[in-house]
Order: C-alpha cells, then sequence, then structure tokens
C-alpha cells in the first residue's frame, strides 16, 4: 500500500492537525498505539554482539527508551544495525590502506600503465551496500534527526494560557 506512513496521534495533535479526527477515532487510534507499542522489560544486548558492540547497544537502547520510541520487539534491529555500522567502519579502513589504482609496467620499453585495483572496487562496492543498510536501520529507528522529527511530539507553545478568543484570532490568521 502506497502514500504517506500513518503518523502517531500525539504528533498529529501537537501539530494541530487533528481536525479531521473525530474523538471517537482518536481513542480508538491511541489505544490501537499504546497497544503497539510494546514494553521495555527485556531490552538487552544479544549474545553475537562483542563486548564493545554491546556497550553502544547499550547506550543506543537507553536513549531510544527515553525517547519512548524502543521496545523489546527492536532489540534485534538495533543489534544488526550496530553490527552493520561495525563492519561499515571496518571496510572503510581497510580502503584508506590501499590506492583505488595500481601503476605497473607493461612493456620492455618501460611503459607505465594505470589499472584499477580491483580489490579497493569490491571493498568500496561492500562500503556503499554496508552504508545503505546502516542508513536504512537509522532512520528506522529513530537515530537521524529527520526521522525523530517525524516520531517526537512537537510542543505547542502556550496554547492552554491562551483565550478562546485568542485561539481563534492565531487560527485565523494562519488562515489569511
Amino acid at each position: 500500500m502506497s502514500g504517506r506512513k500513518k503518523q502517531p496521534l500525539a504528533v498529529i495533535q501537537g501539530k494541530g492537525k487533528s481536525n479531521h479526527i473525530t474523538k471517537e477515532e482518536a481513542k480508538e487510534r491511541q489505544r490501537q498505539e499504546d497497544k503497539l507499542k510494546g514494553s521495555t522489560d527485556k531490552i538487552a544486548p544479544p549474545s553475537y554482539l562483542t563486548k564493545k558492540q554491546k556497550e553502544e547497544f547499550t547506550e543506543l537502547a537507553t536513549e531510544l527508551t527515553e525517547l519512548g520510541i524502543f521496545s523489546n520487539l527492536d532489540v534485534d534491529f538495533l543489534a544488526r544495525y550496530i553490527d552493520a555500522k561495525t563492519e561499515y567502519v571496518k571496510v572503510a579502513r581497510e580502503m584508506r590502506k590501499m590506492k583505488a589504482t595500481e601503476k605497473l609496467v607493461i612493456d620492455e620499453h618501460g611503459t607505465k600503465r594505470t589499472f584499477a585495483n580491483k580489490d579497493y572496487g569490491s571493498l568500496n562496492r561492500m562500503r556503499n551496500i554496508l552504508f545503505a543498510d546502516c542508513k536504512s536501520a537509522a532512520s528506522e529507528l529513530g537515530l537521524s534527526i529527520t526521522s525523530r522529527l517525524k516520531l517526537v511530539i512537537p510542543e505547542r507553545e502556550g496554547e492552554e494560557d491562551q483565550t478562546p478568543m485568542e485561539k481563534f484570532m492565531k487560527k485565523r490568521g494562519s488562515n489569511a
């Protein structure tokens, strides 16, 4: 199914765009969101991660849990992100050690020809695949600022202090 991704009710309300949602729809939607959220009681780094990866997992899981966008269901996804990121760093370091091209003496006259380093090309393809994996996972987990902005509830400035007339005038002014 194509189209926009469904935003959480709190985000829609925070943006002030919940006029098209009835109270009953809002209650039902909130009930569904609460049901889908999942619990956070079993968040622990998987055993296949290294010690350093487990430390990074714990740091990221803590921050994501505090934001309210991480649950037990996301544990393996975060672990795979960390694993892909670790492999990306290894490949990038390996690429820095080698040159993209090689010069070889071809004939008896000493003519030098430049050829692409085949190992460099395959490492570059691997790096690009790992980068795409990391970027996709980071976006899904809310690790990038743009993905967090889609998930985090915007704060409404001082609306509760406004009189009904001030709210009406503000709304009318933004529609003009």
